[in-house]
């Protein structure tokens, strides 16, 4: 009897991960196993149904209708599952299992990563994966429990937590401005040499309204730390966040510009499927990150 209640459960975990990412090869990079487990799984699950539950093809996999009518009862069968996990943390006091995580490449090294170490020094039990990326994740798909995202938010039915404020500066070191002058107005920064980042539009407030614009130079790199490098050593304008220029400016290493212009701030999001946020990891996470930032000198 117990063999038999062990193994209704087995293949559920390929079956979701399969129709969440589209793929039996990205189901197996997900739950870190060979394809060729996932879909020996998924087909004994299949049997033990009688029903088929994916379309394949060479290039396409795609849920039938039973395959449909199973992942809405799994996903609600997850979503209980969380719930268990959470009582016992609750009970135990404190969060336990793995966190998946992914932010952008340099703001984690620098920001978050130092914070997440913190977190697991304080919460032995908890264990994390992190990809830190410039792409757009998918977090449902890929299995992320949260993520963490700069700027302004596009809609979407993810939920955003503000974790900490980000103010865009124009920039230029003085002796790029001596060389060849200062921009007065927005109309002008199409006559200078602009070092361009991960972003290629510039925002500005022009009057209540927002301004676009599009920076062009001879310099790019999808590095906030080598966009700073460079506008140091005078090679054009940049526009990064606070926390890259406060300290240079401050010291007169950089020049703010066209501050009447300044964007709207934007901020820095723990963002998450609506149910991740009940789970002790990732709300006590969520905090950790927050207060870590705000005693950054950085923020300060």
């Amino acid at each position: 009897m117990g063999l038999d209640r062990v193994s209704r459960w087995e293949g559920i975990d390929e079956f979701m991960a399969v129709a969440e990412t589209g793929s039996f090869s990205r189901a197996a990079e997900r739950l870190r196993i060979s394809s060729s487990q996932v879909s020996r799984q998924v087909a004994r699950l299949e049997d033990r149904l009688q029903a088929r539950l994916f379309y394949r093809t060479t290039r396409h996999v795609s849920l039938t209708e039973a395959g449909r009518t199973f992942l809405s009862h799994c996903q609600r069968l997850e979503e209980e599952r969380d719930e268990a996990f959470q009582a016992v943390g609750n009970l135990q006091g404190e969060p336990t299992g793995l966190l998946r995580m992914t932010c952008a490449h340099s703001y984690g090294e620098q920001f978050i990563m130092p914070l997440v170490n913190g977190f697991l020094i304080r919460y032995p039990q908890v264990s994390v994966e992190v990809d830190l990326t410039n792409r757009m994740t998918d977090l449902v798909h890929e299995g992320f429990d949260c993520a963490i995202r700069l700027g302004r938010l596009a809609e979407s039915s993810l939920v955003a937590t503000r974790i900490a404020p980000r103010t865009m500066h124009l920039c230029a070191a003085p002796d790029y401005l001596a060389r060849y002058g200062t921009p007065h107005t927005l109309s002008e920064l199409a006559q200078h040499q602009c070092l361009v980042g991960t972003s290629d539009s510039w925002l500005f407030d022009d009057g209540g309204q927002e301004w676009v614009f599009r920076p062009r130079g001879r310099w790019r790199c999808n590095s906030g730390v080598a966009v700073l490098e460079a506008a140091l050593l005078g090679f054009g304008l940049c526009q990064l966040p606070d926390y890259y220029v406060r300290e240079h400016v401050r010291a007169g290493r950089l020049v703010p510009l066209l501050e009447a212009h300044q964007p709207p701030n934007t901020a820095v999001w723990a963002v998450y499927p609506q149910r991740r946020h009940r789970l002790p990891k990732v709300r006590l996470l969520i905090e950790h990150l927050r207060d870590g930032l705000a005693r950054r000198p950085e923020y300060q």
